[in-house]
């Protein structure tokens, strides 16, 4: 019927690349799931689609110089529409900036992961995770009273320094209507 042997139409070619991708075994749709909230497996993932777009961009700048050199020099082209460079620069650009939010986003949660190891050593059981046991863990009363005293030591500290500054500056701290 019009495809020459050996090839499949093209209902038949993107029906059997589609068939794949239904039989996914769900170890793949957790490693999936999982490299959407891990800032660093999406930043691998992201890594080698810039390097392509940037080799995109060269050629397609390439190939816009090339053709403009052409007219300027008063040569005719034949090679039809070019593809447009800032379209192409745009893609880039977008990527990169993925890829920047991916390192930020990487860098809060190692800062949180290690203010979180240095005020709080002691893990408190998840319920993300409730077959994996964790033999160091706080129960969640304790947890409670810990994070209770450390707010009512941030409460001493500010009520401190206020009280300093109010000394330096000469200041009375009103305590109701003269």
């Amino acid at each position: 019927s019009g495809v020459p042997p050996g090839q499949q139409p093209p209902a038949q070619a993107s029906a059997a690349a589609g068939a794949p991708q239904l039989q996914t075994p769900s170890g793949l749709q957790v490693a999936a799931q999982a490299q959407d909230f891990d800032p660093v497996q999406r930043f691998r993932l992201l890594l080698p689609q810039l390097k392509e777009s940037l080799q995109n961009l060269m050629k397609v700048a390439a190939q816009n110089f090339i053709q403009n050199t052409n007219i300027d020099s008063g040569q005719k082209t034949t090679d039809g529409p070019v593809q447009r460079v800032d379209k192409t620069l745009e893609e880039f650009y977008a990527l990169c900036d993925q890829l920047e939010l991916c390192l930020r986003l990487a860098y809060e949660c190692l800062s949180q992961s290690f203010d979180s190891a240095k005020h709080s050593p002691t893990l408190v059981p998840t319920a993300t995770k409730p077959d994996a046991v964790q033999t160091e863990s706080l129960p969640y009363t304790q947890y409670l009273s810990m994070i209770k005293s450390q707010i009512s030591c941030a409460k001493d500290i500010h009520n401190a320094l206020l009280e300093c500054s109010n000394k330096i500056t000469g200041k009375v701290p009103s305590q109701g209507v003269l």
